[in-house]
This record gives C-alpha cells, sequence and structure tokens, in this order.
C-alpha cells in the first residue's frame, strides 16, 4: 500500500463504514426514504421490500468501508468498490430532480449532503 493512500483510505472507508452502521439499525420510515429515493432512480430494487433493501445497502456500504479500511486489500480493488458506490451515488443525485435545479447544481443547501458521491468517486485510491 503506497503511504500517500492511507489518509484517504481512512477518512473514506471510516465514512461509508459509519453510515453502513447506522443503517443497520433503520427504522421502517428510514427504510421507506432509502428505498423509495432508490427505487425511483433503479426500478430493479421496486420490488425489493425497504428493510431488506435498507439491509443490503447497509450490508454495501461497510464492505466497501471495510475494503478501503483493510491494509491487504489493492488499491485497485478498493478503489473499483469506491467507484462502483461513488457512481451510483451520482446517479441518483443527478437522476432525482428534487435534488438539482434543473442544472444538476445543489437545489439548496441541505441537499448537497447527497452530493458526496463526486467527492467519494474523486478520493479513489492510488489517483
Amino acid at each position: 500500500m503506497n503511504l500517500a493512500n492511507i489518509p484517504v483510505r481512512v477518512a473514506t472507508g471510516a465514512f461509508i463504514l459509519n453510515s453502513g452502521l447506522g443503517k443497520l439499525k433503520a427504522d421502517e420510515g428510514t427504510a421507506q426514504f432509502l428505498h423509495g429515493a432508490a427505487a425511483s432512480t433503479y426500478p430493479a430494487f421496486g420490488g425489493m421490500e425497504p428493510k431488506q433493501f435498507a439491509k443490503l445497502l447497509a450490508v454495501s456500504e461497510i464492505a466497501v468501508g471495510a475494503a478501503l479500511l483493510t491494509p491487504f486489500v489493492p488499491a485497485s480493488l478498493a478503489g473499483a468498490a469506491l467507484t462502483g458506490f461513488g457512481s451510483s451515488l451520482m446517479g441518483m443525485y443527478l437522476k432525482t430532480p428534487s435534488m438539482t435545479s434543473g442544472d444538476a447544481s445543489p437545489s439548496s443547501v441541505s441537499k448537497t449532503a447527497c452530493a458526496h458521491g463526486p467527492i467519494l468517486s474523486d478520493s479513489l485510491p492510488g489517483r
């Protein structure tokens, strides 16, 4: 592992891992919100139960975060996982009209938190 990658992998991995751990105990309302947002952008998730989707999302985030935090996981593998995760966030952000003001810019300050996909995608290990 390149020593220059360590701070980026730790910060990004901890952020994603923490997000996934928080979603493990998602209540019904949170699960419905997460599921609704994802299903409106990615119809393949439409047939899934909200709680099942929240658990899948949580486990996926935990796996990506753990891959970034584990030193023996090659940067290319961790980067591929992060690319998929960041790309799906970007897709949801860009395809959800309420999150953008028509020109793919944030529609309000409160919704800019959903725009962390590009930041995560740009922090790929090995770049």
